[in-house]
């Protein structure tokens, strides 16, 4: 949605790996494929040099796979654990990829990552919890047009499910 609305070319890391075989195998115990990082950074280099215009590269190893000095600003989405748990079941994950990737939500992996590779000043938060894909958009869109700030730090699910009683819940398996 986001590329469509400010004309841009959009890499989806998940597909691009499936549909250009750019993986090392597959994860049985995750039920995925395993990205073969060396080989999608120079598939994702050719295609950025390749576009004319903005170019938006979505996944959750994106920080690993575009050079810092190509990246404008780096999106990091957000969700409450207790709204991602459901949306993860819903897609029907297994149950390690759940554990996983809810751990990875609550110890803030992926802005850690951004924050690592890219610099504070190119990453924005942004906390989808009880939002749609228009909200989101319209938020994006207006930290891109300069009408509101970057910011990194919005949330802190440690702290909110430590307070609510429900962390060691979502850690117990770590």
């Amino acid at each position: 949605m986001l590329a469509s609305r400010i004309n841009a070319k959009h890499i989806s890391l998940g597909s691009l790996v499936a549909d250009e075989r750019l993986s090392l195998g597959f994860d049985r115990k995750r039920e995925t494929l395993i990205a073969d990082l060396d080989r999608l950074s120079e598939r994702v280099k050719e295609i950025i040099e390749e576009s004319t215009g903005d170019v938006i590269v979505e996944g959750h190893y994106a920080a690993d796979v575009v050079d810092p000095k190509d990246v404008y600003i780096v999106f990091v989405l957000r969700k409450d654990p207790e709204e991602l748990n459901g949306v993860l079941r819903s897609r029907n994950y297994g149950e390690d990829k759940v554990r996983e990737n809810l751990a990875a939500e609550i110890l803030d992996i992926c802005l850690y990552e951004a924050v690592k590779r890219c610099g504070v000043e190119k990453v924005c938060e942004v906390d989808l919890s009880r939002r749609n894909i228009e909200e989101a958009v319209e938020e994006i869109l207006q930290v891109l047009e300069g009408k509101k700030k970057r910011r990194v730090g919005i949330v802190d699910w440690l702290g909110k499910l430590e307070s609510e009683g429900k962390l060691d819940e979502y850690l117990k398996d770590i």
